[in-house]
């Protein structure tokens, strides 16, 4: 009998309930030992704004964020030697080019040859939005901008130009352990009831993929095709905010009916068939530590309702960020990309990122924490309120804050508030906070950079914190309280 008649007789490694990570470590980075007095006594020195923390003081994980924290591949690395650093027409500009248009479609990169610029490079996401907002606010006035999610400083870049941005977040984001797997949806039914009333002044329709500010959700294949029939009835251009475009293509394969069987590669296309552009920070699903990107869909709503678009958008690159085939970026950026752009739609490399953030949040669940569920694609979302159910802790204490703040100092674990302090707003004239309808501390899994022990070391912090949660005071913002982007910026001390 031949070797391979007996494996098939015996169970595959995928059935197995442990698997092998699909990488192995290339270099490892060592913490400093660092006390729990000594980064107590720091976050009271930066009032307790965690963002205000040296990062060589963390101890355990750095979970602040997924943007920009990857740890890039060996083949990354190995790219950046080969990074032209020329200031125009770099090789890495055209790898990328056919990289994109591989990936996302024909029609959103058009060769610099043709003079129809519709592809536009940026160092990071926020920079693109900031062009976007700019130009579309010169356009008009009272303009609403509707989103299932927009975060926070997409948020601040829509009313900075004067325009108001607004939430449609699904039904069933509120409703504790659904079994709702895609709760990043936009509420069709809302949204088509601003269309009917708004339509005359909605430049666009932002669709957020995963939901960041709705708890990491992901967006269904069937939200995306209602949406897009329901502004294109309007001739309203739909865009993505598509930072996790690859996560959620991953949920859409493996939750929703009929796409099981479907590559990653072919889901991604399809996504993006239905929009007229997209913003996007590289830094998350492009697998890099800086890089962003504008792009417009040939012959789309969005380039017939603003054919001056184009133009301006690339005249703002030059001038802010650098030539066009450049955009800000150096080479080697541009050259870790064009690699990160392959390795992103792997499926292997999905499966195992995404079930390593499932299992951390199954893990907390387990141990008696309350974070939303299903969990998402990139980060687990602890419910603040549930957190402090029992106790005195009042909104207005933002018990978020002051929980990123003990984790931090005791446990040496970074995370952040995305609730009541990030989203909501002061009223000076009536002197009191305004909340927004979530309330999380979010956990953000960085890619490729923890094992399973990093992730069930911060279960455990959390678990010992929730059984003395009667022990963290509420906390008072002593500046910074009424600024835009005010969680980046304000400082606390506990009561």
């Amino acid at each position: 009998m031949k070797l391979r008649e007996i494996v098939k007789q015996l169970p595959c490694e995928n059935s197995l309930s442990v698997q092998a990570r699909p990488y192995y470590n290339h270099s490892v980075s060592f913490n400093q030992t660092i006390s729990p007095q000594e980064r107590a006594d720091m976050l009271d020195r930066v009032g307790l704004n965690v963002f205000f923390f040296p990062s060589d003081m963390i101890t355990g994980c750095d979970m602040l964020s997924d943007s920009g924290v990857t740890t890039m591949t060996d083949d990354q690395w190995a790219a950046l030697h080969q990074g032209d650093e020329a200031y125009g027409s770099n090789r890495g500009y055209f790898l990328l080019r056919e990289r994109v248009l591989e990936v996302f479609g024909e029609a959103f990169f058009n060769h610099p040859e043709a003079g129809n610029p519709n592809a536009f490079l940026f160092h990071q996401g926020r920079a693109c939005e900031n062009a976007l907002f700019v130009h579309l606010g010169r356009t008009g006035e009272g303009m609403v901008i509707p989103s299932n999610g927009h975060f926070d400083t997409t948020h601040a870049n829509i009313i900075a130009n004067r325009i108001r941005p607004v939430n449609l977040f699904s039904p069933a984001l509120t409703v504790d352990r659904s079994d709702e797997v895609f709760k990043g949806n936009m509420d069709v039914s809302e949204l088509k009831k601003l269309m009917d009333k708004y339509h005359d002044q909605v430049p666009l329709v932002y669709l957020t993929i995963t939901n960041n500010t709705g708890g990491g959700q992901p967006v269904s294949m069937k939200n995306i095709e209602e949406v897009a029939e329901l502004v294109h009835d309007y001739n309203i251009p739909l865009f993505f905010d598509a930072c996790r475009f690859a996560e959620n293509a991953w949920f859409i394969k493996h939750y929703e009916k009929g796409y099981n069987k479907e590559r990653i590669e072919t889901i991604v296309q399809k996504m993006f068939s239905k929009v007229d552009g997209f913003t996007i920070s590289f830094k998350k699903d492009g697998l890099v530590n800086m890089g962003g990107g504008m792009f417009f869909k040939n012959n789309g709503y969005f380039v017939k309702k603003y054919p001056q678009m184009p133009e301006a958008i690339l005249d703002h690159q030059i001038l802010t960020e650098g030539h066009p085939t450049y955009g800000g970026l150096s080479g080697r950026d541009i050259m870790a990309l064009y690699v990160g752009l392959n390795t992103i739609v792997r499926e292997e490399y999905l499966t195992y990122r995404i079930r390593q953030v499932q299992d951390f949040g199954e893990n907390m669940d387990r141990n008696g924490l309350p974070v939303l569920k299903p969990v998402g694609g990139h980060a687990v979302y602890l419910d603040v309120n549930r957190f402090y159910h029992g106790t005195e802790m009042k909104p207005e204490e933002f018990g978020g804050i002051g929980l990123c703040a003990v984790l931090l100092a005791a446990y040496g674990h970074r995370a952040c508030e995305l609730g009541y302090f990030t989203f909501g707003q002061y009223d000076q004239k009536k002197k009191k906070e305004i909340f927004p309808r979530v309330n999380f501390v979010r956990f953000a899994v960085p890619r490729l950079r923890y094992e399973k022990q990093d992730l069930d070391a911060v279960v455990l912090s959390l678990a010992s914190l929730y059984e003395h949660k009667e022990q963290i005071p509420g906390v008072e913002v002593i500046y910074g309280r009424d600024l835009a982007l005010r969680h980046f910026k304000a400082r606390f001390r506990f009561k």
